[in-house]
């Protein structure tokens, strides 16, 4: 076979190669070397030295097998295929050209093929002999389709380096994203329960199904040819899928991080600051092992919840009750725990103030009736007690009855530190300053209120400048729209006290757009374990800051200098007015605290108030509250506990909470045969 026919079959072979594909690859493999290789696979004596070389020793070839010998296709099966597989029926060519399609598959793609030119070899040339004949030389060459041409405009380096990033962050994204974590994120969106999730679904239902292909493939040559061939095709979107917001949440997931932590990751990426997710995250598989667990356990029943009233409680579980609620409490009669002592009456320049393990040890045995005086500040720690319905069914929570309670505004604590956190601000610096508005129910606050902080030396933490990394002063939490019916939140913390500077911290609140507003605003400032609560309830004008207290540090102490002066308005929370003495039913400690436990988390002094009535939607339970082996199915028993409505009663224990964990205090008057009045402390 002459050398001419042989090119025309490769020329014939790459044609039917090329023509059904717009890619094509390269190999990595050392090009000198192939050059031998093809001049070495000749058979003895039919590559014979002519003149000085070997005759099929020339440069034009030697050029074209530098230039696109190592190209090769992809096929469906993900196997390569050379320019050089092609019969030849010919002895001579086919050793060689079978010698070169071996090497070449035996090395990995690293590269798609680009060339800078249409045209790769020369065709032919002619060289005029002694004897004045022209002999014609055929050479190695090919033309190359348009989609094989590099026209962009950029070098060939920067056209393959663009592919090659593609192609490994797409592998990359199908090694190390998991198909259960595609799976959750879908479901996720098809509860709508991601922020812009709708945005992904197609994009994700199509690499679910590229992650099923890549995990049938048996070997790292096939799985590695399948991420070149897919990631031209689907582009950047999907290929650097890895790279994306979406991307990071199915990682996190990939990785088993917590589902909640997970997509909160993802929201700090995507949602805007004051964005409250919709609903609770679980999948459907999720809710079905919840549901076997609580069959298995017996706690069907114990879903179901309702306010509590007196009869349900015990005399072993009551510090306090008025005549008339002792007569409803079961036990003992209640009035063999208080004495005759007579109090003398006094009057007070300055009222008493009690710790409150005094006031319960010393104070409460004596007192045949206590009022309490609730103040507008008090208006966060209405609480509710929470029973179940069927007093018999089994408890689910830590401790050993099945009650519970809930805050205002369906928290576990009465504490701005809730709302903050769940925000994504940083509750456990060594200082914190937080405010709170769009608060008051039924009315809607659109004011852009912002927290400020003076620092010693002259700096400003705001929206402005919202972080001092001399001093780690952050303000982490800034929101400018607050939504109807959520609360709005700002944060200002310090990390480290050994970085911040002596002297005044002034904490001011500005109001930097006034829309309306007209409900003021709460703060709190916390250090050393202490949180000091204001309440400013005027109006702000626009561009007006009040000064909320001054924040003293020397020598890695702290010490507060309050400037809010108390507000007496009153106003009406959950059927009570404020400002005004309100008549005790019963006090008590949180259930977890109930018939001698030790106790498990904190603890809580309750003052369940005469005709307090609970006017929101408190849910049924806490995760908090849960027993340990209900908390791998958290994600759902929160969607449980908030949807599952708390059946009304009549008599309800409603009151005013006080966490042993935040500081605060009450006025209470006690009466026995005399009347006193004392400060409570928390």
């Amino acid at each position: 076979m002459k050398f001419k026919e042989f090119k025309e079959i490769m020329q014939q072979n790459f044609k039917n190669l090329t023509k059904n594909t717009n890619q094509l690859f390269e190999v990595s493999l050392d090009k000198d070397e192939l050059w031998n290789l093809y001049l070495d696979s000749f058979l003895p004596g039919t590559n014979e030295i002519y003149r000085e070389r070997r005759e099929y020793d020339c440069s034009c070839c030697k050029q074209f097998i530098r230039a696109i010998g190592n190209a090769v296709c992809i096929d469906e099966n993900n196997k390569i295929q050379t320019i050089w597989d092609f019969e030849t029926n010919d002895l001579v060519f086919q050793i060689v050209i079978d010698a070169l399609s071996k090497h070449i598959r035996s090395k990995p793609v690293t590269d798609i093929y680009f060339s800078q030119y249409a045209k790769i070899g020369t065709d032919k040339n002619y060289e005029e002999l002694k004897n004045g004949i022209v002999h014609e030389w055929d050479h190695f060459y090919l033309e190359l389709p348009n989609n094989f041409v590099n026209r962009s405009g950029k070098t060939e380096g920067d056209v393959k380096g663009s592919y090659r990033d593609i192609k490994s962050v797409f592998q990359r994204s199908l090694n190390e994203i998991s198909k259960e974590s595609v799976l959750t994120v879908l479901e996720l969106i098809s509860q709508n329960s991601l922020y812009k999730g709708e945005e992904w679904k197609s994009v994700l239902e199509k690499f679910l199904t590229l992650k099923k292909e890549y995990e049938k493939l048996n070997t790292d040559t096939e799985k590695n040819n399948y991420a070149w061939t897919k990631s031209i095709d689907v582009g950047s979107v999907i290929g650097k899928i890895r790279n994306h917001s979406i991307g990071t949440l199915l990682v996190d997931i990939s990785e088993n991080m917590d589902l909640d932590q997970a997509v909160r990751r993802y929201e700090q990426i995507v949602a805007p600051t004051n964005y409250k997710r919709p609903k609770a995250i679980f999948t459907k598989q999720m809710l079905e092992d919840a549901k076997k667990e609580i069959e298995k356990l017996g706690y069907l029943e114990s879903l179901n919840r309702r306010y509590a009233n007196l009869d349900d409680i015990t005399v072993n579980n009551i510090l306090f009750s008025n005549k008339d609620a002792s007569k409803r409490i079961s036990g003992n009669v209640f009035d063999d725990l208080v004495s005759d002592v007579v109090i003398s009456p006094k009057k007070f320049s300055k009222i008493e103030e009690v710790p409150v393990n005094d006031f319960i040890e010393n104070v409460l045995p004596t007192a045949r009736e206590i009022e309490v005086f609730f103040k507008n500040k008090h208006s966060p720690n209405l609480v509710s007690l929470i029973a179940p319905e069927n007093k018999k069914s089994p408890s689910m929570f830590k401790w050993d009855n099945s009650f519970g309670w809930a805050y205002s505004g369906n928290i576990t604590d009465s504490s701005m530190k809730e709302r903050v956190k769940s925000a994504g601000g940083n509750v456990e610096g060594v200082l914190r300053f937080s405010i709170q508005w769009n608060d008051t129910p039924n009315s809607h606050d659109k004011n852009d209120l912002d927290a400020h902080c003076h620092e010693p030396h002259g700096n400003v933490i705001s929206f402005r400048n919202m972080s001092n990394y001399r001093t780690t002063g952050v303000l982490d939490v800034d929101i400018r729209f607050p939504n109807e019916g959520s609360p709005a939140v700002e944060n200002i913390t310090w990390s480290n006290l050994s970085k911040m500077e002596n002297g005044k911290y002034e904490f001011l609140v500005h109001n930097f757009a006034n829309r309306g507003g007209k409900n003021g605003f709460k703060a709190e400032i916390e250090f050393e374990g202490n949180i000091y609560s204001f309440e400013y309830n005027k109006e702000l004008r626009q561009e007006e800051k009040v000064l909320v207290a001054y924040v003293h540090l020397e020598n890695g102490l702290f010490r507060i200098e309050e400037k809010i002066s108390s507000n007496l308005s009153s106003k009406e929370a959950w059927n009570i007015k404020t400002n005004q003495f309100i008549p005790v039913s019963v006090v008590m400690y949180s259930p977890n605290y109930w018939d001698k436990q030790n106790g498990i988390g904190h603890r809580h002094y309750f003052f369940m108030l005469k005709n307090c009535v609970n006017s929101e939607s408190p849910h049924g339970f806490y995760n908090e509250f849960l027993k340990e082996d209900l908390m791998k199915h958290k994600r759902v028993f929160e969607a449980l506990g908030g949807k599952m409505s708390v059946k009304e009663i009549d008599d309800q224990l409603s009151g005013l909470g006080f966490s042993s964990t935040k500081r605060s205090e009450l006025i209470v008057k006690i009466k026995n045969q005399s009347e006193r009045i004392v400060k409570i402390k928390f």
